[in-house]
């Protein structure tokens, strides 16, 4: 699948969905594949970024991703940014971390998540602050800091490919 038949299948994939601001959900993804996309990510971490919520959110199922026109490692990082029922956020973040590429899309979807603009669009402070204290605690699991530049992540990933 070409990185345009990947974004047409997510957009339908997520049709109707909204996010937690009553956005419409394929305005996330596009942000995200942006995110990972001006960070340097390959192609297919760029395809994993449009997908990235797919499987989770039911849009897709696991046997439509293993079946997908896709190269092996865009379904891993899918498969690793997939958060499983009742998955403690320690495993989560281990297979993230453990699943060349995944790193970047993530940071990239936290980065998204996080967004003051984007928060300030929930409807009540309670949401906002449980949000915020959750992304925190998924980017230090991730060892991601506010001062980890992105261009860096992207290296470490190719470093940690390359060995």
């Amino acid at each position: 699948m070409t990185l345009a038949e990947v974004e047409a299948v997510a957009r339908r994939a997520h049709a109707g969905q909204t996010d937690k601001a009553g956005r419409p959900y394929a305005e996330h993804l596009a942000a995200v594949a942006e995110g990972v996309r001006e960070r340097g990510g390959s192609e297919e971490q760029i395809a994993a970024a449009w997908l990235h919520d797919a499987v989770e959110d039911d849009a897709v199922t696991a046997d439509w991703l293993a079946a997908a026109d896709l190269p092996q490692p865009a379904k891993d990082i899918v498969l690793a940014v997939t958060k499983r029922p009742g998955e403690p956020a320690e495993a989560y973040a281990a297979r993230v971390l453990a699943t060349p590429g995944a790193l970047l899309v993530k940071a990239a979807d936290l980065a998204h998540n996080a967004a003051p603009e984007r928060l300030r669009a929930l409807p009540d402070a309670a949401t906002r602050d449980r949000l915020r204290a959750k992304y925190a605690r998924m980017r230090a699991l991730l060892g991601l800091n506010d001062s980890d530049e992105w261009p860096p992540i992207a290296r470490r990933e190719r470093d940690d490919a390359e060995a």
